[in-house]
């Protein structure tokens, strides 16, 4: 079982088979960016929540990695200064879903199959994930990065949400500490779930490049801490939005310096869709 994860990380943390491209969701009245593949019909998308003053730059190596693997993957960029609307963000990402759902991407050559969608994000964003999980039933599997709470509360919305939860936390984290943040979204899930811990990882470690906010939160720009959630993510939406499971060893080992938190996981990361 190790080396049959360590071979499924090696895999998906690198670029997939897909060409990217790359546009700004400004165009049809939602701040953001959008990252696909260059071709593909009925294809899984993701909206991506940025954290708390985080611009969407700082993930768009893990949007274009989802987007290398065939899913299309959004970041809405609003709800950025000091007093975010959790609320409004949960809708914007419900409505960057519809945007990857309803509008013409590329040349015409990608469609977004509207039974495969899924949210991410990281702090904040993850958070407000679980509230936009909770609030429509289109959406088939949510993963988060450093989860913070949220008002309203992402601990209670995530008692009505019953589709597979994937919940990464940072072991260094000191803003969003996964025992009083993403443990309790864990523990509350009302589906499937699992949340893991990458052990050496800070809150800002999931992010890319520099920016201000490194004086004033906590941590830096880490690869190894991305690296392993492109490749966490990947398998996870792999597996819940489109049937595949060539990440199935990785969801279910530890791995890469991240490990699995049996007395907070239940179930299995799979899709109703097969």
């Amino acid at each position: 079982m190790a080396s049959s994860a360590k071979k499924a990380f090696e895999e998906l943390s690198r670029r997939g088979p897909h060409d990217v491209l790359h546009g700004d969701m400004a165009l049809v009245g939602l701040p953001g960016v959008v990252c696909t593949p260059r071709s593909g019909l009925g294809l899984p998308a993701v909206a991506f929540g940025h954290g708390w003053l985080q611009p969407p730059r700082r993930y768009l190596g893990l949007l274009r990695h989802l987007a290398s693997w065939g899913i299309v993957a959004a970041a809405p960029g609003t709800q950025r200064g000091a007093f975010a609307s959790h609320r409004l963000f949960a809708t914007d990402l419900r409505t960057a879903l519809d945007v990857c759902a309803g509008v013409r991407l590329g040349d015409g050559g990608i469609s977004v199959d509207t039974e495969r969608l899924g949210v991410a994000g990281h702090a904040m964003g993850g958070g407000c994930a679980v509230l936009a999980a909770a609030a429509d039933d289109r959406i088939r599997s949510v993963a988060t990065l450093a989860a913070s709470e949220t008002m309203p509360s992402a601990f209670e919305a995530a008692n009505q949400v019953r589709v597979p939860g994937l919940h990464v936390t940072a072991g260094r984290d000191l803003l969003a500490p996964p025992v009083s943040n993403a443990a309790p979204i864990a523990h509350a899930w009302n589906g499937p779930v699992q949340l893991r811990t990458v052990k050496k990882a800070s809150h800002l470690g999931f992010t890319e490049g520099r920016h201000w906010t490194e004086l004033v939160l906590h941590g830096k720009s880490e690869w190894a801490t991305q690296r392993l959630a492109k490749a966490l993510l990947t398998a996870f939406f792999l597996r819940t939005l489109a049937g595949d499971d060539r990440g199935e060893p990785l969801l279910t080992a530890d791995v890469a310096g991240s490990t699995i938190d049996r007395e907070h996981t239940r179930g299995t990361l799979a899709t109703a869709r097969s």
